[in-house]
């Protein structure tokens, strides 16, 4: 039976889209003249191969009509990903950044869907386009590269529905204006005032303009790639960790809350939300429970000492529940069973409607209503116990999609586990890179801690995390859906 699909239509918006790439590629080369560190060609080829690519796309389906439909729209954000990625790793090999088409897919992938995990050893020696560059990717693919597009489609005739619905498969799609558009233009603006105001913190702070603006772009992305191999704790300074952390959770709530508090609706829409102060709760809950955890192991007298264990583990607590994945120390030294916790929060993530990845606290705080409100249903067989959130009724087609989201999700995750181990990684480090590319967090453990990096990694390996990413990021349904034989017929 013929599906209804249109090739034209697909090739004319990938087009578009890495038109958009190329000038991104652009963007990058005066950072790489100003530096002049030889990879200023690096980027200019790159985005020259970019841009005639995207022109000839977009040429080819110059007259395809512009109604995307839900199967398109599905091909697009999937396939958008894995294009930009590929058109994204060409600086990293044109430049000798890293010398394998494995590596810099890895690179590139784990840039664009906000991962952080990283096969760079030496990341201090690299040029400075290069990290630039490596931190513009998280940016972008951060607010969603499909978010962006939203705010361009329309000039070249296109709607962006289809594609909204398809980047965000959560229980909850709040439009903050009746145009797809609007709400893509809206949510931003919240974003780029979020990095543009870590900037200015981190600059005042003391931190150099360069390092500033990567790693605001990169934590308002809760991706976590940083200019230096250390990471955070490369600057060893209190006042810098505290406006990451604070921007780190500021990063994970839902951004729809933000337009809300600014246009008047703080009391009713942002102060009784439900989804919010779970995550508050979960932070608060698992640095509690860290702290102690710490404490007991090593009998801290000294106030001092107290004061950087605080600041470290509410540090790692916000960086992996909002899967930015930053470090300050590395907490495979740390007592067994905080190893536990942070393999918890791994699978926990921000707020729905946030750059994080992971499950996401609704789906978390739902799923637990369910079993509870199950537990009521034994007892009173006869009642009908709707399940509330945030002061409605959920629909029974909303819940069965968180359940059969998480069930998926820890699936896939016991699936990859099985597949790396095949491979032979060890089984701390396949069951960290599982729960760590899927949840887009970056550091995983063992050798994939936050000391190593995936450099080590058999090659089928990165490939295949590579693809776990792109789930990850775009949240399963949306990718898997592609391979199912329902989705192709009509």
């Amino acid at each position: 039976m013929r599906v209804n699909f249109n090739l034209r239509r697909v090739f004319r918006i990938l087009g578009i889209l890495l038109i958009f790439e190329s000038l991104l590629l652009f963007a990058v080369c005066p950072v790489a003249l100003y530096y002049g560190e030889g990879d200023l060609m690096s980027f200019f080829n790159a985005g020259v191969l970019a841009l005639v690519t995207g022109g000839v796309m977009s040429v080819s389906g110059w007259k395809a009509s512009k109604h995307v439909t839900k199967r398109e729209g599905a091909v697009i954000v999937s396939s958008v990903w894995v294009l930009f990625s590929l058109f994204g790793m060409l600086p990293f090999l044109f430049s000798g950044a890293l010398s394998s088409v494995s590596d810099a897919l890895f690179e590139s992938m784990s840039g664009f869907t906000a991962c952080g995990a990283t096969v760079m050893t030496h990341i201090d020696e690299m040029p400075h386009g290069i990290l630039f560059w490596r931190s513009l990717m998280q940016w972008v693919g951060g607010i969603g590269i499909i978010m962006i597009s939203l705010a361009l489609l329309p000039i070249f005739g296109f709607s962006g529905t289809m594609l909204f619905g398809a980047e965000f498969s959560g229980p909850t799609k709040e439009k903050l204006s009746p145009k797809v558009s609007g709400t893509a233009k809206r949510l931003g603006m919240i974003y780029l005032g979020l990095t543009l105001a870590q900037i200015v913190c981190l600059n005042v702070a003391g931190m150099n303009v360069f390092d500033s603006v990567c790693h605001s772009m990169t934590t308002a992305a809760t991706g976590g790639f940083s200019t230096h191999q250390a990471s955070i704790a490369y600057f060893h300074n209190p006042l810098f960790e505290c406006i990451i952390i604070l921007f780190m959770f500021l990063s994970g709530v839902n951004y729809t809350l933000y337009w809300y508090a600014f246009s008047g609706k703080f009391r009713r829409k942002v102060l009784h939300n439900g989804e919010l102060y779970s995550y508050l709760s979960l932070v608060l809950l698992f640095f509690a429970i860290m702290v102690f955890f710490m404490a007991e192991e090593i009998h801290l007298t000294s106030f001092d000492r107290f004061g950087d264990l605080l600041r470290d583990c509410l540090f790692q607590v916000v960086s992996i529940i909002t899967t930015t994945g930053f470090t300050t120390t590395d907490y495979m030294s740390w007592p067994s069973l905080t190893w536990i916790m942070i393999f918890l929060l791994m699978f926990f993530g921000a707020n729905a409607g946030s750059s994080s990845g992971g499950i996401k606290v609704v789906r978390i705080v739902i799923a637990f209503k369910y079993c509870y409100y199950e537990f009521k249903r034994m007892v009173h067989p006869n009642a009908v116990i709707p399940i509330s959130y945030n002061g409605s009724f959920l629909r029974t087609d909303v819940v069965t999609r968180v359940l059969a989201f998480i069930l998926l999700y820890i699936i896939v995750v016991v699936v990859c586990m099985i597949v790396l181990s095949f491979t032979g990684m060890g089984a701390l480090e396949a069951v960290g890179a599982a729960v760590a590319c899927l949840g887009t967090i970056g550091p995983a453990f063992g050798d994939l801690g936050p000391s190593g990096t995936f450099a080590a990694v058999p090659e089928f390996c990165k490939y295949f995390l590579s693809f776990v990413m792109l789930i990850g990021r775009l949240e399963l349904f949306t990718v898997l859906l592609l391979f199912t034989p329902v989705f192709w017929s009509r």
